[in-house]
């Protein structure tokens, strides 16, 4: 089967990667708007062949988008006359809008999906081949694909050893808000409080692995993080909210010196640990 990836960063890259185990069963070929990604994915053999026409992408057997939310939509509207065979799976990270602004003609050649792994790293240089493997694929809005086309993804999938969940839009939007899109939010707000003191460079010399893993994903794209902000804007929002009213309570316990009650807060949000 021909394979075309739109969008050759770490998603597409690392999906190339993953699918190049399979040189019998996969033809990958990739398209970027980006000419230094096309040289790239070429060089680090993240896919067989790099295309510069969108009618070679439009004939694949499988398309699968790996942009921006934004990009994502635009693109559905330029699918509209793919082959009825034609499987096509978007990895944007706020599904509603885009499984609700999917042109209907094309609809049932949809699956819409989102892995649930990535990196701070972004370019076709942050290729992973493991990406994937045992990672979450949250498939959403199922019922809107039509058997063929659930079946194909669901193949390609298991081959890059992805653990299926299914989901309604709606519910993943809100899902991913708390565990994805808040978390970023939130640590480039830590990278911001230390970078406006007066002297970071002393505050940075003491920085030791907590601080780190905590401001490891604000060196995440700007780009495209703030495409899933305004895609996701209410349920992130909602977010934000929650985590204010926990600081805020921590800095009232801190304040009173009600170190009892701060022991009980912290006590509680360790159980996160035996759930994960």
């Amino acid at each position: 089967m021909n394979i075309g990836i739109i969008g050759l960063g770490l998603m597409g890259g690392s999906l190339g990667l993953a699918l190049k185990k399979f040189p019998q069963k996969y033809t990958i070929i990739g398209y970027d708007h980006n000419p230094t990604h096309q040289k790239e994915a070429l060089r680090l053999q993240l896919v067989d062949k790099i295309s510069s026409d969108f009618n070679t992408l439009k004939a694949c057997d499988i398309i699968i988008l790996t942009i921006p939310v934004d990009a994502i939509i635009a693109t559905t509207q330029e699918l509209i006359d793919v082959h009825d065979k034609c499987t096509i799976i978007d990895f944007g990270s706020a599904k509603e809008k885009i499984s609700n602004a999917i042109p209907n003609a094309i609809r049932p050649n949809f699956v819409t999906a989102h892995p649930m792994t990535g990196t701070e790293k972004f370019g076709p240089q942050a290729a992973i081949e493991e990406l994937y493997a045992e990672k979450t694929m949250v498939i959403c809005d199922i019922e809107k694909s039509a058997e063929y086309q659930k079946g194909v993804a669901l193949t390609l999938f298991k081959d890059i050893e992805a653990k299926i969940v299914f989901m309604d839009a709606k519910e993943h939007d809100r899902h991913a808000a708390f565990i994805s899109h808040m978390p970023h939010a939130v640590s480039y707000a830590i990278a911001q409080s230390v970078m406006k003191q007066e002297d970071p460079k002393s505050i940075l010399a003491l920085a030791g692995g907590g601080f780190k893993s905590m401001s490891r994903i604000a060196k995440s794209s700007p780009n495209m993080w703030e495409d899933i902000f305004r895609q996701n804007k209410s349920n992130l929002l909602a977010s934000i909210a929650t985590f204010n009213q926990e600081m805020q309570l921590c800095q009232k316990l801190i304040e009173e010196d009600n170190w009892d009650e701060l022991h009980q807060w912290m006590s509680e949000a360790n159980k996160l640990h035996e759930i994960l």
